[in-house]
């Protein structure tokens, strides 16, 4: 059974740069209190970047699919690279442990890049937390860079949901 979480971060909004270390270690209680010793792939989504999709949509498509990868026509969706490899979502890998910072490394990121390439900042709306143990690394990389760690595909391809622990609503 998939865990969900909901917890309300009123000063998490993206008018202003938010305090990713603060956000992330009130996210992060959550993770410790459920998960503690447990290795965990962690994927955060925002609805801004899913249109027509509230939060509770996205809780339902990730519960029933594993992913949000809903709509093969979405934009920005297929996560190509140059080796051309199956890349089912991408994910930051982490040990939870008493002193694991995990959240922050997604919300500054989210904030700043999209700044960077004169987009809006991205608020995330959404972590989902898969057992690390039932999806596997994919090691790839983009024209012009080194190589990145952070794809994964479901070892089991008929069951993607049993991957999933928890699902953290960031309201």
């Amino acid at each position: 059974m998939i865990k969900t979480f909901s917890i309300r971060i009123p000063e998490y909004h993206v008018r202003k740069k938010p305090d990713a270390k603060a956000i992330g270690l009130k996210l992060d209680e959550i993770i410790k209190r459920e998960f503690m010793s447990r290795r965990l792939a962690i994927r955060c989504i925002s609805s801004q970047e899913h249109k027509r999709k509230s939060i509770s949509d996205l809780v339902r498509i990730v519960k029933r699919l594993g992913t949000d990868r809903y709509d093969s026509c979405r934009v920005g969706d297929r996560y190509g690279n140059r080796e051309d490899k199956c890349i089912d979502f991408f994910a930051l890998d982490f040990k939870v442990s008493p002193k694991s910072r995990m959240l922050e490394k997604f919300i500054e990121p989210f904030y700043s890049w999209p700044i960077s390439v004169n987009q809006k900042p991205i608020r995330l709306d959404l972590a989902i937390l898969y057992e690390r143990s039932k999806v596997k690394r994919v090691v790839h990389t983009y024209d012009g860079q080194r190589k990145k760690r952070d794809g994964f595909v479901f070892k089991d391809q008929n069951n993607k949901p049993e991957a999933i622990v928890g699902i953290i609503k960031i309201l």
